[in-house]
């Protein structure tokens, strides 16, 4: 499978790269600087927010995964990068598929009769990546219907940590444990975006995933 992966050099990104890699497709690591490496894959510079760049990084790609982030203070740009993003992989041929890792502010939290998780007490200083990841999610919901999109919503915590290769999955409802604990490493995450890269099992909706 041949798979452009916008955003590679950060978090997300880069254990998305190396998922990819290691299962054997055919990788294209976008960054928006030159000089980042990874050992296997082609590595390209070009800008996600550009519908004409992502046009070109992914003609002839099966699949397109972006895991990109806005610095602080730019959150605003998250839903204009979704569009040239949606824009951008509509003028491919044939149509590649588009994975977009999101945010988990609009998920329902489970027990509370419809709160989501961006309620009145979210941290102030996460509201606007926050409501950034809400608008990023609405433009999807408004793409083109010839578009094969999928949104990923992380569960409430997500960090660098171990690779087990499970993990579960929902649609709306943040997931949690036992403990009411909602978790998954990164590398878990870049397993499920993978595993629904080769494997779909969703389109043009949003799915979550979580230990």
């Amino acid at each position: 499978m041949r798979i452009t992966v916008f955003g590679a050099a950060g978090g997300v990104g880069s254990r998305v790269v190396a998922e990819a890699l290691a299962r054997g497709h055919e990788v294209t690591a976008v960054v928006r600087r030159a000089g980042h490496r990874h050992d296997g894959a082609q590595v390209r510079t070009g800008d996600a927010a550009d519908a004409g760049e992502v046009a070109r990084l992914s003609s002839g790609q099966d699949v397109v995964i972006a895991a990109t982030r806005p610095a602080p203070g730019r959150e605003h740009e998250l839903a204009a990068t979704a569009k040239a993003l949606l824009t951008g992989v509509a003028r491919t041929d044939p149509a590649a598929r588009l994975l977009i890792v999101g945010g988990a502010a609009t998920l329902t939290v489970p027990g509370t009769g419809g709160t989501v998780v961006d309620a009145p007490d979210f941290p102030a200083d996460l509201r606007p990546i926050a409501r950034a990841c809400a608008e990023q999610l609405t433009v999807c919901r408004a793409a083109d219907p010839d578009v094969d999109w999928v949104y990923l919503s992380p569960p409430a915590l997500l960090d660098p940590g171990e690779r087990t290769g499970t993990y579960r999955t929902g649609t709306d409802t943040l997931l949690v444990d036992g403990s009411g604990r909602s978790a998954i490493s990164m590398e878990d995450l870049a397993v499920a975006l993978l595993d629904e890269a080769e494997r779909p099992a969703h389109h043009r909706t949003r799915f979550t995933v979580a230990w």
